[in-house]
C-alpha cells in the first residue's frame, strides 16, 4: 500500500499527531483535520492501515486480506456512515448470504440478508428468530448508535435499551438454552457470539450476537471491492485532501519524539502506551492499564485454492462468512473452554470467503480465503491443521484444493500488531467491566493524565470492529478539550464551535 503523501514532514508544523494508522487512528486523524488542524501520522509498519492491509501472498493478482476482512460495522457504523465510503469510490459488495454456520449431516443454519428466507430455513424456530430480529431491525440506527457510543451518555429514550437489555438476558444467560426449540438458530446466534472470544453465554456475547446478527438483515456483512485496504486508502485520501499526512516506518519509542503537536492522540493498545509513556503517566493510572486482562487469542491461516470450497451444502458457497463450531452447546463450550487456556483440537473456526461476494478477488485456478481459529492466549500452536479439519467435515477434499499457504500464530499476531496482545485481536478481553471501562475506570476513556494526549484504539469503547468510533469519539474529546471546538457524539448531526 502507497504511503500518503501531503500536509509537511515538519513535527514541529503538526497541530496534532496521531500514533498508529489503524481505522481508528486514520477516523481520528481525518476528524481532527476537517476541523482545520494540521495532522501528522505516525505508523511504526512499512505501510499504513493497521487491521486493514491487503497484500497478495501467493500470487501477484489475487489479494489477501491480512485481517479484516468483512465489514458489517463499515456499512452501519454512525463515524462510516457519516464519512459515506461509497463517496469516497469504495464499493462494498454484500453478498446475499451474510453468514452460514453448517452443522452436522451436511445442514447448515443460513442467516440470508432476507429475514423471511432466513426464518423458513429455520423450520419450527422461524416465527422466534423472526421475533427476535424485526423489531431491532425497525430500530437498526439507534441500536448501532447505542452499541457503537462511548457508553457515558444516555440514551435518547427508553425504548432501544430496554428492547435491547430484554434480549441480551434471554441470550446472555443460561436462559439462552430455553429461547428456541431446534438446533439451527441457536448456533446460528452462537457462532456471532463467538466473536468476543470470551466465555459463553455472556451479556457481551449477546450483545455482539444481536447487533451482528440483526445488521445480517439489514446493510449485510460487505466485504470492500479489491479488499479491505481500500478502506484504508480512502481515509488517508481524505486526510491528505485536508492538508495532513501520513510517516510509514516511524515507530514512537517515546512520547517526546512527538511532543511538539499540540495534541497527541495514540491508537496503541494499554501495553504499547505504557511503553512510550509509562514514566509520564501518574501510578494509578499506570497500574490501571498494566491491569488490563486480555482475552483469547487468533491463529490465522491464508490459503491460495485451485477451486471454490467443495462445501456440502449447496448455499454455503454464496456466504462470504461461515462460522464452524458446532451446536450452541459446542460453541459455548469451547470458547469457555478457550477463556480458560484449555487448548482444542477442534476449535472454533471463522472462515471469510471474499470471492462469494467480490468474484474479482480470484481468478480460475486461484481463489483466497482466509480463516482463524480461536486459541488460548499467547498459545503458541500453529492452528492451520485444525482449521482444515474442520473445513474437512463440511467440505470433504478441501485439503486438495490448497495450492499454497501461510499462518500466523497468537504471538506472531502480536508481533505484526502490537495491540493484539496475546494474539488478542479485540485489544482487551470483552468482559462486561471490560466493555463498558475499558482500559480505566475514568469518565472520559479517551482523555489520559498527561496533558493533551489522549488514547484511541479499539481498547477503548466502544471496542473492537472496523466502525472507526473510537478514532472519532476521541477526537471529540480532544477538539473539545483541547480546543474549544464542538462536534456531535453522533457523527454527521450538526456541529457548532
Amino acid at each position: 500500500m502507497r504511503p500518503a503523501a501531503g500536509g509537511t514532514d515538519a513535527v514541529d508544523a503538526a497541530d496534532a499527531a496521531v500514533i498508529g494508522s489503524g481505522p481508528n487512528g486514520l477516523a481520528a486523524a481525518v476528524t481532527l483535520a476537517r476541523a482545520g488542524l494540521r495532522v501528522t501520522v505516525y505508523e511504526a509498519a512499512d505501510s499504513y492501515g493497521g487491521g486493514l492491509r491487503s497484500v497478495p501472498l501467493f500470487e501477484p493478482d489475487v489479494v489477501h486480506d491480512i485481517c479484516s476482512a468483512v465489514h458489517p460495522m463499515a456499512a452501519a457504523s454512525p463515524f462510516m456512515r457519516a464519512f459515506d465510503l461509497p463517496a469516497h469510490g469504495v464499493r462494498l459488495y454484500t453478498p446475499d448470504l451474510s453468514y452460514a454456520h453448517p452443522l452436522a449431516g451436511g445442514r447448515a443454519a443460513l442467516a440470508w440478508r432476507d429475514l423471511a428466507a432466513t426464518a423458513e430455513g429455520l423450520g419450527p424456530d422461524g416465527p422466534a428468530w423472526t421475533r427476535l430480529m424485526a423489531p431491532l431491525m425497525e430500530r437498526s440506527h439507534e441500536l448501532v448508535d447505542l452499541l457503537l457510543s462511548d457508553f457515558r451518555h444516555p440514551p435518547r429514550g427508553p425504548a432501544v435499551p430496554l428492547l435491547l437489555g430484554v434480549r441480551a438476558l434471554r441470550h446472555g444467560t443460561p436462559l439462552a438454552r430455553l429461547q428456541f426449540r431446534d438446533d439451527l438458530a441457536p448456533a446460528l446466534l452462537a457462532g456471532v457470539a463467538a466473536h468476543v472470544f470470551g466465555r459463553l453465554p455472556s451479556l457481551p456475547g449477546a450483545g455482539v450476537s444481536l447487533l451482528l446478527g440483526h445488521l445480517a438483515h439489514t446493510s449485510g456483512w460487505p466485504v470492500p471491492e479489491g479488499g479491505s485496504a481500500s478502506i484504508a486508502r480512502a481515509l488517508a485520501d481524505d486526510l491528505v485532501a485536508h492538508g495532513g499526512s501520513i510517516r510509514t516506518g516511524a515507530r514512537i519509542r517515546h512520547l517526546d519524539e512527538v511532543r511538539p503537536a499540540r495534541i497527541v492522540l495514540a491508537d496503541v493498545g494499554p501495553r504499547e502506551f505504557l511503553r512510550i509513556a509509562g514514566p509520564d503517566l501518574p501510578p494509578r493510572y499506570a497500574r490501571a492499564l498494566d491491569a488490563v486482562r486480555y482475552g483469547p487469542g487468533a491463529s490465522k491461516t491464508d490459503f491460495l485454492l485451485s477451486e471454490r470450497v467443495p462445501w456440502t451444502h449447496p448455499e454455503l458457497h454464496r456466504a462470504g462468512t461461515l462460522h464452524l463450531g458446532g451446536t450452541r452447546a459446542e460453541v459455548f463450550a469451547q470458547e469457555t473452554r478457550n477463556t480458560r487456556g484449555l487448548p482444542s483440537d477442534r476449535p472454533f473456526v471463522l472462515v471469510a470467503d471474499p470471492v462469494a461476494a467480490d468474484p474479482g478477488r480470484g481468478r480460475p485456478g486461484a481463489y483466497p480465503l482466509w480463516a482463524y481459529a480461536h486459541v488460548p492466549h499467547g498459545s503458541p500452536d500453529d492452528a492451520a491443521a485444525a482449521i482444515i479439519a474442520r473445513i474437512e467435515e463440511h467440505a470433504p477434499g478441501f485439503r486438495d484444493t490448497i495450492l499454497a499457504q501461510r499462518s500466523l500464530t497468537a504471538p506472531q499476531m502480536e508481533r505484526y500488531n502490537p495491540n493484539y496482545t496475546g494474539g488478542d485481536i479485540s485489544a482487551g478481553a470483552m468482559t462486561l467491566r471490560q466493555s463498558v471501562l475499558r482500559p480505566a475506570p475514568r469518565w472520559d476513556p479517551y482523555r489520559t493524565p498527561i496533558p493533551a494526549t489522549y488514547l484511541c484504539s479499539a481498547s477503548t469503547p466502544p471496542g473492537p470492529g472496523v466502525h472507526g468510533m473510537p478514532g472519532y469519539l476521541a477526537a471529540r474529546s480532544a477538539l473539545h478539550h483541547e480546543l474549544g471546538i464542538r462536534i456531535p457524539r453522533v457523527p454527521g448531526a450538526p456541529s457548532h464551535r
